[in-house]
């Protein structure tokens, strides 16, 4: 009697493990099941096409060739039984059965199984706030939601908005209503910067001046307090801690919960962070049942903690894990170093590894180097800026984690991956200084940018570069009189001078070497250049001559150009 495989789950996870089972075995008795009519999408997708990059609702729903990915498709072409509209209800591990419902009929029946995949993912979260649950309180965890959302907007009544978290997701929806559909949008964050759990201050910083740019209002630091409906305009208000906003939609993005209960009731063990507990071979507490996807927790590479990380690439990995495993294979997931993407307007931002916040917390002692730099050869016309910040251990200069953002989102991307395939193998600075990286004048400089983050911290570690980070440069400057030395050229100096007076002073770089002497050895000046390089040169030559007292602006202009751009 051929082996019955049941999955639980039909978006990402499931499909994959179906798929890649009947490559391995095409004897398996295959069965799919999932409570939803729409399967196997790339939920990863909801952003743009709610944004309108990707127009029909059933690409997301298609191959590479195009063949719309339903219950016929994985039928014929897979030999995989699909049963969409059915919900699984109870897991009797004993017996080996799952007792299911037709949604659509109400009918309960039992499924058995000789191995069982839970793929049950995760729902978005509805804060408990009251009015969380008006209709025009969207989410974003389904197509269903999502054609609904899209559908209101075509219509043209939607001008304002508020999103509710600037997570991930939350920024690719706010884009999304902003740059197609033309709509002022509120973006409200409980904590002080946007992406909170996946950057640091730096880059958050320039991937809100990024939002900034394109004429969304930010509310750091604030909370929704209540949403309440005017029944005769059906207008929203939105009451958070700062301020009161009348709307005509809102949509939650304040995270998403693992879909566990199932597992639970079972008695299959949960994690530390809520999701199921699983082992490298993704084999829950009864070696008869896998899962994975958004649904359980992964171990972090870095910190050695177990965390959730929603990510359809993840969930495809693992798929391929689990149905090797299944077919008798020795397949291992170790864990994540929690890389990530995301394009936001004309910004590419990229992370890998700990934010500083994260390595403080786990007990690391952290330390972080930011540059400034062509992506490509700084003379190639496609060149642009991108801003990297590189982190790591003071004691141990083990690298713990790398954020970037830049206008060419692929170059952004390929920097991060190249540390993020590294980083569990016990990444150290020096080795990042000398990485060897493919150089060609439309791809990179002959000294990479990675190269250069790498030197940059080991100079910060070394004591010979004493930096501070533009964000707190701009804050000192505000509220202190400590005053700078710009040892750029006199043209680029002349408008700062001009507004700033004797604060800023203007030393040009070839001239600081006769020049020294009129600086005072006792009074605290930040150094500026464009990019941070020449003011490195300039701290290194004044503390030579006992000048010491300088703190170099990592980065340079650039950085303080896109983390405040009033500040000229």
């Amino acid at each position: 009697m051929a082996k019955k495989v049941l999955i639980i789950g039909a978006v990402a996870l499931g499909p994959k493990v179906a798929c890649r089972l009947r490559r391995l075995d095409p004897q398996l008795e295959i069965t799919l099941i999932d409570r939803d009519d729409i399967i196997s999408y790339g939920g990863c997708g909801i952003p743009y096409y709610v944004g309108g990059d990707i127009n029909d609702i059933e690409d997301l729903c298609k191959t590479t060739s195009h063949a719309l990915r339903d219950e016929a498709f994985f039928e014929n072409c897979k030999g995989i039984r699909v049963l969409t509209r059915v919900e699984a209800k109870e897991i009797n591990r004993r017996q080996k059965q799952v007792k299911v419902c037709n949604l659509e009929t109400g009918e309960e029946t039992l499924l058995p199984y000789d191995k069982l995949v839970l793929a049950t993912g995760a729902s978005a979260f509805r804060p408990p706030f009251p009015g969380s649950g008006l209709p025009r309180v969207f989410t974003v965890s389904d197509l269903h939601e999502a054609k609904n959302l899209k559908t209101l907007m075509s219509t043209g009544k939607v001008s304002r908005a508020v999103v509710v978290g600037a997570g991930a997701i939350g920024l690719e929806i706010t884009e999304a209503l902003t740059d197609l559909w033309g709509i002022a949008t509120t973006l409200v964050e409980m904590e002080d910067q946007v992406l909170p759990t996946l950057l640091g201050k730096c880059i958050a910083r320039v991937a809100a001046g990024e939002l900034q740019k394109h004429g969304v209002e930010l509310l750091l630091e604030a909370r929704v307090l209540e949403v309440s409906e005017n029944p005769e305009t059906g207008k929203l208000t939105v009451k958070t801690s700062k301020k009161s906003l009348e709307v005509d939609i809102v949509v939650l993005a304040a995270g998403v919960r693992p879909n566990t209960a199932l597992a639970r009731e079972a008695g299959l063990a949960l994690g530390t962070s809520g999701g199921i507990s699983v082992d490298q071979r993704m084999r829950t507490s009864d070696p008869n049942i896998y899962a994975g996807g958004d649904c359980v927790e992964v171990r972090n590479l870095i910190s050695g903690e177990n965390m959730l990380m929603a990510l359809g690439s993840l969930a495809n990995r693992q798929g391929r894990i689990i149905a090797t495993n299944i077919s008798g294979g020795q397949s291992h997931f170790k864990g994540t170093v929690g890389t990530f993407c995301l394009k936001l307007f004309e910004l590419g931002v990229s992370k890998a590894g700990l934010t500083y916040r994260q390595a403080k917390e786990t007990g690391f002692d952290p330390v972080y180097g930011v540059v400034s730099q062509a992506d490509h050869a700084h003379f190639y016309p496609s060149s642009e800026l991108i801003y990297i910040s590189l982190l790591a251990d003071r004691k141990s200069r083990k690298i713990l984690g790398i954020e970037a953002a830049g206008k060419n989102g692929d170059a952004v991307k390929a920097r991060v991956d190249t540390i993020a395939v590294l980083l569990d193998h016990g990444l150290h600075v020096d080795e990042v200084c000398s990485l060897e990286i493919g150089y060609a004048p439309p791809f990179a400089s002959a000294m990479d940018v990675i190269n250069n983050a790498g030197n940059a911290l080991d100079n910060i570690l070394a004591g010979n570069n004493r930096p501070i980070d533009a964000a707190d440069f701009l804050y000192e400057f505000v509220h202190k009189t400590t005053r700078i030395i710009d040892v750029r050229g006199e043209k680029e100096a002349a408008p700062f001078k001009a507004k700033y007076g004797a604060r800023w002073v203007n030393i040009p770089q070839d001239q600081l070497r006769r020049r020294y002497s009129e600086i005072p050895g006792n009074e605290p000046f930040f150094l500026i250049c464009d990019t941070g390089p020449r003011s490195y040169e300039a701290q290194v030559f004044l503390s030579s001559r006992g000048i010491t007292n300088t703190r170099n602006i990592q980065g340079g202009f650039a950085m303080i150009k896109v983390t405040d751009p009033t500040f000229i």
